[in-house]
């Protein structure tokens, strides 16, 4: 591999590992542990004096390809795959948080990686507080000096609300703690936090990473070999590794990516001025849309704006569930970022049992709806919104 070579090079290239049989194709080490030729190499791998291999919840070759190209991609030091979103999400947590430990973090951040924190975290003397983090001000008021993480996610889910990642990292710098970043709505094709001062950055590989919608994982990338040293033990003695066959499936999808991603965001695009024009809709919220709040943000930290649209009905909640049993391209989902286009009403299905207050302090409302446009033709999934949408009254 060259360097300084390009992102669709890397994406193709990344992560390869030299392959005796030449195998274009990195093949899929299905196996549980590794031998060894004698005993000094035994004894080298345990002391961390080779780069051989010993036992797959340690490290796999097939798991690191992916590893690595996701480094390369982001542009860390190194990257730890794991067996889902929730695994990167929580091995963060365990790595930087202890007893006493304070974490700030976005309100509209992904349910689970909240209430991991509230509901169990919390057991072990770890305090959290969640803000709107595309309000820096909110950000500045809510830092302890027993802060340690501020954990991000932007765009945010459902909301679309967007964060300044190069302020958040100024401000981290100054009070000496680590910037996460949940990268998983854009990828590396489309942000790179890393390179705007984060030092972690994490995804759910189950979507846009992997993007065929059959894989469940996620992946750490850290800045520095010190983070990715401390991430890496807690990864091996939790145990939450990735199967070899799972990181074969994913690697095979990343190779797509920018395609699916461009042409993903051009039917948004198409889809935003629908939308954006209807009767039965009150407001859309599109990071390309020089209506959104953050919009000059998006400009500044994005490649492009994404595929992921959340907009409001007139009609509220009643109106969301009309909606969602009148689609029929569009299927009625959780997750993103495959070649499909999903809908969900977070009110009446992911988020129906959430304290209706921090609903609304998180820019929950009844009447969102969250799109994740996939690869279909656009003029297709616009006709099926427009017939879904006929239904919602006046």
């Amino acid at each position: 591999m060259k360097k300084n070579a390009k992102f669709n090079t890397l994406l193709i290239h990344g992560g390869q590992i030299p392959e005796a049989l030449n195998a274009v194709t990195p093949p899929i080490y299905q196996t549980s542990t590794f031998s060894f030729k004698n005993a000094s190499e035994g004894a080298a791998c345990f002391a961390g004096e080779s780069d051989g291999y010993i036992y797959t919840r340690l490290r796999n070759p097939t798991v690191r390809v992916l590893e690595d190209a996701m480094a390369d991609l982001e542009e860390g030091f190194g990257g730890i795959a794991v067996g889902s979103g929730m695994a990167a999400v929580t091995t963060v947590y365990m790595s930087f948080l202890s007893a006493g430990s304070h974490i700030v973090s976005t309100d509209a951040v992904y349910g689970p990686s909240r209430g991991v924190l509230e509901n169990h975290f919390s057991r072990f003397g770890v305090e959290a507080s969640f803000v709107d983090t595309s309000n820096f001000a909110l950000i500045e008021k809510e830092i302890r000096p027993n802060t340690k993480l501020l954990y991000i996610e932007t765009p945010a889910n459902p909301t679309i609300a967007i964060t300044d990642i190069a302020a958040c990292a100024e401000l981290c710098k100054k009070h000496g703690i680590r910037l996460v970043v949940d990268n998983t709505f854009c990828s590396p094709y489309l942000q790179k936090p890393l390179n705007l001062g984060a030092d972690i950055v994490l995804h759910s590989i189950t979507k846009f990473i992997n993007g065929h919608a059959d894989v469940v994982g996620g992946v750490i990338v850290a800045k520095t070999a010190e983070d990715h040293k401390l991430l890496y033990n807690v990864m091996t003695n939790m145990g939450p590794c990735m199967d070899p066959h799972q990181a074969f499936l994913v690697s095979r999808g990343l190779k797509t990516l920018a395609l699916r991603i461009e042409r993903a965001q051009e039917n948004a695009g198409k889809i935003t001025e629908f939308l954006t024009d209807h009767r039965a809709v009150s407001w859309v919220k599109y990071p390309g849309l020089s209506t959104h709040p953050q919009y000059e943000i998006a400009q500044k930290q994005q490649k492009g704006p994404g595929s992921m649209i959340s907009f409001g009905l007139r009609g509220g909640y009643e109106a969301g569930k009309i909606l969602m049993d009148k689609v029929s391209l569009a299927a009625l989902a959780v997750s993103l970022g495959g070649v499909e286009t999903l809908i969900q009403h977070p009110a009446s299905m992911t988020h129906a049992k959430v304290n209706p207050e921090a609903k609304r302090k998180a820019g929950i409302s009844d009447d969102l709806v969250r799109y994740s446009v996939g690869i279909e033709d656009a003029e297709d999934l616009i006709s099926d919104l427009d017939e879904a949408l006929s239904h919602i009254p006046d």
